[in-house]
């Protein structure tokens, strides 16, 4: 070849490009077509520079991706060079302005491989390849490379080096190639003789409980067919109540649950989330008081080794003390989870961050994430369009449900799930979280957004830093929220929200949760509200639902007729001079609250053992209802509105007296028609601004409306108006941080 320039393109690409085949996949492309030059991983992402005849690259970069693959940009311009051949060359270090791939679940060539006896992968726990395996979970530092992942350790062997390095391979820099040889190694503790997961098979079969060290953190394992073992698990961690997850195969989550298509993709995507679906078979102790169950595929060999040699579905819970985070060390799983355990699972791969199990589930309208965590988590969103000139911003999220946000060239990355911030230990990983993800992706704020109220860890925190703070109003990040994952515009006009929560601080000192708010990322006016009810003995209220109920019927004026449901040694004399006298009693619009009345008045008599509890029985039972009488039957009660109120009185005269109330027999579907009359009641005030020309569409957020059967009730009550809904982002406290930045992005523009 002769030593004159020759023409070409320079293309750089942003996105998920690193750790995903891509630099194999351009230079398959590049060969393919005849093209010589090179391709590189930098802190922006991916560049590459080409020569020969270029028409149509950029048409087929875009289409052929390997399938972790997510292109945000792509940028050309010409350039003149000189290259004989088309390489892959090292990676460049610099400003972070690439993401990291979120961790996948074993490819199927992979599930393959670990189960071909003639394969020299047969039975690891840790094979992989550029398509699936651990990324966000060892990642240390970008670019994304072998020395910047704790991986670092494992030298390749001979044999991996050569896949490695072998452009046409599958595993082609594949950072956690490994194999039995080289890579890391599990093993049993008490220690045992024999394969590892053999002997914790047997174990689990034989009805104990067993700490397996996962990607993201330690689980709790037990046979979930087992019923003893369950409540052994449930002694041990005292957790009397909350729905454990579950592992399986597809066969067994079929055996039951009844899987629709959508729900079986969703359960086969890469992020593998933990799923709810609707339970024909519940075994006792699994998911007291619900109507689905939490199923997740096994995600990595490890897990498919061993659901496969135990031959049952298995409980996997996280491994962790009340309230605390999810352990991810050795050590620390020795100190704390001993008390839980019977045996420990481990390896010695370090783990560089925790990561919970994501939770979705599918609804009539689609996917809804509950709880954003492994498998989704670093992927970002694009801002909408008049945020192109956003700063840097970091915001910090609420008290409960902690995550944190960071916008940073045109992109939204809304961190994990991190927990409730009251808790000390949850509060120092929150910590490490905001310092963690400031590093990895080379972020430098200008401003902070934190929430209005000034007692929240966040909000404290978000003042320690020293930068400018924005606060943001509750309900109003939650609208914004929504707004920003359905790319509604910067100046796309007014929505009208409904905003249904457990509480927030409103911006009249009061305590805010069941909203109409009409706004954008700017502004907002609260329009329509539920008619407030004393929050009796503060925090109590939302731990023991009688106290709501008390609230709800003597606001009423029928406290007296509720007095056998609350339980024998309710204080009521001393709460209800508590509430003449305004102490610890504040008033709430509270939509959570107000669910977990109606539930204290439906049967509902016990102490809440986790968030939501209540609202979940409640959801259950009226699914009951509606699959015994039909969803035709329901027909909403109207709620009285005056002065901006929803007043749901009348929702629990229907059940104390309703000839009285002249609403017929509720007797049969109370728990339907209670959610189908709050909805209908939010739509009719929300879908009258959009019919009026004030708002442009309805949006409905806030954690209230993870209940799908309310979410669904909802739509159909707000007919044709254009409506967004939360998909990707959840519509509870995990997702406020997200709406906190684009409000404060949004006033700096």
């Amino acid at each position: 070849m002769t030593g004159e320039q020759m023409t070409g393109l320079e293309v750089r690409v942003r996105g998920q490009v690193q750790g995903v085949g891509f630099r194999p996949f351009v230079w398959l492309l590049a060969r393919d077509m005849g093209l010589t030059g090179e391709v590189l991983n930098d802190a922006q992402g991916v560049l590459v520079r080409i020569y020969g005849e270029t028409d149509g690259f950029e048409a087929r970069l875009k289409a052929e991706l390997p399938p972790l693959a997510r292109i945000d940009s792509v940028e050309s311009h010409p350039i003149s060079g000189l290259a004989e051949d088309f390489r892959i060359v090292a990676s460049e270090g610099g400003e972070a302005r690439t993401r990291v791939t979120p961790d996948a679940a074993t490819c199927a060539h992979c599930v393959e491989e670990i189960h071909d006896a003639e394969a020299r992968r047969h039975g690891y726990a840790f094979t992989n390849c550029t398509h699936c395996g651990p990324r966000f979970t060892i990642v240390e530092g970008l670019p994304y490379d072998r020395p910047k992942t704790t991986m670092a350790p494992y030298e390749m062997c001979p044999a991996c080096r050569a896949e490695y390095e072998n452009p046409e391979d599958r595993r082609f820099h594949a950072q956690p190639i490994a194999c039995p040889d080289c890579g890391p190694r599990i093993w049993v503790e008490p220690e045992s003789e024999g394969d590892p997961i053999e002997v914790v098979a047997k174990r689990l079969l034989a009805g104990e409980i067993v700490a397996i060290k996962g990607l993201g953190g330690f689980h709790l394992a037990c046979d979930a067919t087992n019923q003893d073992a369950v409540q052994t698990l449930r002694d041990r961690k005292r957790r009397p109540a909350k729905p454990f997850a579950l592992m399986g195969s597809l066969p067994m989550i079929r055996d039951w649950c009844a899987v629709t298509e959508d729900e079986q993709a969703l359960l086969e995507y890469p992020a593998a989330p933990i799923v709810l679906l609707e339970a024909n078979k519940f075994p006792e102790g699994i998911a007291p008081g619900q109507s689905t169950l939490g199923w997740m595929l096994p995600y990595t060999p490890l897990h498919h080794l061993l659901i496969d040699t135990v031959g049952r579905p298995l409980v996997m819970t996280s491994g962790n003390l009340s309230g605390e985070p999810q352990v991810i060390d050795n050590q620390e799983a020795r100190d704390k989870l001993s008390g839980f355990v019977d045996a420990y699972l481990m390896h010695d791969r370090k783990i560089a961050r925790r990561l919970d199990d994501s939770v979705e589930r599918i609804t009539p309208q689609g996917p809804m994430v509950l709880r954003r965590a492994r498998g989704r988590v670093p992927g970002t969103l694009p801002l909408p369009k008049g945020f192109e000139n956003a700063p840097q911003i970091v915001a910090y999220g609420g008290q409960m449900k902690g995550a944190i946000c960071l916008i940073k060239d045109g992109q939204a990355l809304l961190g994990h799930h991190l927990g409730e911030l009251d808790e000390a230990l949850t509060y120092e990983a929150f910590l490490k979280a905001d310092a963690d993800y400031a590093e990895l992706f080379d972020h430098r704020p200008e401003i902070a957004a934190c929430d209005l109220h000034p007692e929240f860890r966040a909000t404290i925190h978000a003042y320690e830093t020293g930068l400018p703070v924005e606060e943001v109003q509750h309900h109003h990040a939650h609208l914004a929220a929504c707004l920003g994952e359905n790319g509604w515009p910067l100046d796309g006009g007014k929505v009208a929200g409904i905003v249904l929560d457990g509480l927030g601080l409103g911006t009249d000192g009061t305590v805010w949760g069941g909203e109409i708010l009409l706004g954008d990322y700017r502004e907002f006016e609260r329009t329509a509200w539920l008619k407030p009810a004393p929050l009796i003995g503060g925090d109590m209220a939302a731990k023991e639902p009688w106290r709501n109920l008390l609230a709800r019927m003597d606001q009423a004026g029928c406290g007296d007729a509720v007095e056998d449901l609350l339980p024998d040694d309710a204080p009521v004399s001393v709460l209800r001079r508590a509430v003449e006298r305004g102490v610890n009693a504040p008033m709430s619009s509270s939509a959570g609250r107000l669910f977990d009345a109606f539930a204290a008045l439906l049967g509902f008599h016990q102490a809440q053992s986790f968030e939501g509890q209540a609202a979940m029985w409640l959801e259950a039972r009226a699914l009951k209802e509606i699959a015994s009488d039909g969803f035709d039957a329901l027909e909403a009660l109207g709620l009285s509105f005056s002065n901006g109120e929803i007043d749901p009185t009348v929702l629990f005269m229907a059940v104390i007296d309703p000839d009285g109330a002249g609403v017929g027999d509720w007797t049969r579907t109370p728990a339907a028609l209670f959610h189908a009359s709050l909805a209908q009641a939010f739509a009719d005030e929300a879908r009258g601004l959009v019919v009026s020309g004030k708002a442009q569409a309805v949006a409905l957020t806030g954690g209230v409306f993870q209940n799908a059967l309310l979410l669904d009730l909802t739509l159909c009550a707000l007919g044709d108006v254009p409506v967004l809904i939360h998909t990707k982002t959840p519509a509870n406290d995990g997702g406020l941080a997200l709406g906190q930045a684009l409000v404060a992005a949004a006033r700096r523009l």
